[in-house]
């Protein structure tokens, strides 16, 4: 919404967080609290008088980010916490009212590329940011949810261990298993094409192994290819053969017919065909289960991990922390897993767009 309606309501609420006892903290933290509402009351005028729109989202921003210190000031001194700090959570309720203002204006901003991107990266720190004042305001144990400041902390003293787990997991058996199934899909989808009936084989099997849990099938192939990272590749394989099959056999039908006849009235061969209307009308679709393998074959190998591991890997440290009950570090892994998948995913993404830019999904 354009007007200021909903800053003022988050101003009534870090109002009445004053006079709500007991909010407590320092006197910095209460200067910084009615900072915070008088700059959240200049973009509520702002934003009632419909005067200038980036100086009300201004406003907005240097409000979230001067009462986003607040919480964090209070809930460091002795005074109480949880439900026994109702005015520290009156404070916040007001600032989350004034972030989701924030956000939805910088949502509809136009423009691409970096910019688009704020929105989301400001989501995503917002949601780190409330889980650390949540989990501290109520002194959650560490056992049950730690905080991201606690996260960050084991990753920056154990960075050594967890890049000696990262290369075993991701930089060799996803990596690895990933390039031999997808290309092994692709290589038997461009034979089952030209050879009907070994598609016709082919397809139901795709379902059958699609619906073989990955539980069932990384211990079998633990023991055949040993204890290290090759057969944690192996399962990759096993998981990113079929998605990729289906997909390209389907991209290698999807070209038009009159297409077809044009080429064939050009007495074009089969390859000549393939390689310059099939394939390219095929490409959306290989690099659609390129991108759903990106997030299976990192599944895969963490969880073909725990039957069975050298004293390395992802999904080792994962089961071998759990069971100290450390879980802080388990919260870690689980960051750099998630990490390291998204970014394999926009590295993907990148190509396709680059590979495919003729495709109407990209037209503006």
């Amino acid at each position: 919404m354009r007007q200021g309606w909903l800053q003022l309501l988050a101003l009534a609420l870090m109002t009445a967080s004053f006079v709500v006892p007991p909010m407590g903290g320092s006197w910095l933290a209460r200067l910084l609290a009615l900072l915070c509402a008088f700059v959240t009351l200049l973009g509520a005028t702002l934003g009632l008088r419909r005067w200038d729109a980036r100086a009300e989202g201004a406003s907005d921003l240097i409000a979230v980010l001067v009462g986003a210190a607040v919480p964090l000031m209070l809930l460091e001194g002795p005074g109480p916490f949880g439900g026994a700090a109702p005015g520290l959570w009156l404070f916040l309720a007001g600032w989350v009212l004034l972030l989701w203002r924030m956000l939805s204006m910088f949502s509809r901003l136009p423009g691409g590329g970096a910019g688009a991107l704020v929105a989301p990266a400001l989501f995503g720190v917002a949601l780190l940011y409330l889980w650390q004042v949540l989990v501290v305001g109520f002194a959650v144990p560490q056992v049950l949810l730690p905080a991201p400041s606690q996260v960050g902390h084991v990753l920056a003293t154990q960075f050594d261990v967890f890049w000696l787990d990262f290369r075993q997991t991701f930089l060799k058996a996803v990596l690895a298993g990933y390039a031999i199934g997808c290309c092994a899909g692709f290589l038997v989808a461009v034979i089952a094409d030209r050879v009907p009936f070994l598609g016709r084989g082919l397809l139901p099997l795709s379902g059958l192994a699609s619906a073989v849990p990955i539980v069932g099938i990384a211990p079998i192939l633990v023991m055949w290819f040993g204890f290290d990272w090759h057969s944690k590749a192996a399962v990759v394989v096993v998981v990113t053969f079929f998605p990729m099959l289906v997909n390209t056999l389907t991209g290698l039908a999807a070209a038009d017919a009159m297409q077809r006849d044009l080429m064939h009235s050009y007495a074009a061969s089969y390859a000549q065909t393939l390689v310059k209307l099939r394939l390219p009308a095929a490409l959306p679709f290989v690099f659609n289960a390129m991108k759903i393998n990106s997030t299976l074959a990192l599944i895969a190998a963490i969880v073909a991990e725990f039957f069975g591991s050298p004293i390395l890997g992802l999904g080792f440290r994962i089961s071998a922390e759990v069971a100290r009950l450390n879980v802080d570090v388990v919260w870690a892994v689980i960051a750099i897993a998630a990490l390291a998948g998204s970014m394999f995913y926009g590295v993907i993404a990148l190509v396709e767009r680059a590979a495919t830019f003729w495709h109407p999904s990209y037209r503006a």
